[in-house]
């Protein structure tokens, strides 16, 4: 984990508020595990004295960048929208604890599930599930049509689902009803979205084993300012940019 200097190779509008930004750095060098995330220096001014952090949703070692999608709803996230190719970026990553790909073996199948600005690390997930021979299928979460983004790339990977809340795109309702819906079958399954969303996987069925990735508000990003803490099942407390942000599902207390 260190800090870099990267360069904007591309910046766009995906959705609604929703942006796809591709960086260009040696820090692409130490990415290899899906569910990390970095930590962004929006300028070099006073304005924003802390970091912004967002999910690392591709990892492309062979053009030496990686992609990141977020949400432009503040202050910080909005100047991020409004960089240019060519801009420079200070980078701190990748941070945090992300998804053990050899949970499975080869031939399983995986259940991914994403809500919202939750489903771009899922992406990269998918990719290296694929890369070893392990079947994945994705359910996308949403509120509306407008927020919908990445189905096609999901699809060309697996069996993909939308689901959205008031049923203007896709499946009407929500990632669970598409579950039982459909009745998936699969081996364990892999999430990152609001945390009643997570809640309510988790709760379909607790027999099955799952992981999940927690959104939280950071401040360091590195376990030390103690400003992204969870609970877990046996009351203690976990630091969610440092030991997380994926966990065992049974590990916390939702």
């Amino acid at each position: 984990m260190d800090t870099y200097l990267t360069t904007v190779v591309s910046n766009e509008k995906i959705a609604d508020k929703i942006f796809r930004i591709e960086l260009h750095g040696d820090i692409v060098c130490e990415m290899n595990t899906p569910g990390q995330f970095v930590n962004i220096k929006v300028n070099n001014g006073y304005e924003f004295l802390l970091r912004r952090p967002i999910s690392i949703c591709e990892i492309n070692k062979d053009k030496n960048t990686f992609v990141m999608i977020y949400r432009a709803d503040g202050a910080g996230t909005i100047k991020i929208s409004e960089l240019e190719p060519g801009d420079l970026v200070d980078v701190l990553g990748p941070l945090g604890k992300g998804y053990d790909i050899s949970s499975l073996e080869k031939g399983q199948t995986a259940l991914l599930v994403g809500g919202g600005i939750g489903v771009p690390p899922l992406y990269e997930l998918a990719k290296q599930f694929r890369n070893v021979g392990i079947n994945t299928i994705h359910i996308l979460g949403f509120n509306n049509k407008k927020d919908v983004f990445y189905e096609e790339r999901f699809a060309e990977l697996g069996t993909t689902y939308v689901a959205t809340a008031d049923g203007s795109y896709g499946e009407s309702g929500f990632v669970t009803n598409v579950i039982e819906d459909k009745k998936i079958k699969y081996d364990k399954y892999y999430s990152c979205g609001p945390l009643a969303m997570l809640k309510a996987l988790t709760d379909m069925d607790k027999e099955k084993i799952g992981y999940i990735s927690l959104e939280e508000r950071m401040a360091c990003g590195v376990g030390a300012c103690y400003a992204c803490v969870c609970e877990k099942q046996d009351g203690s407390i976990s630091r969610v940019c440092y030991d997380g942000p994926v966990y065992d599902s049974k590990e916390i207390a939702l």
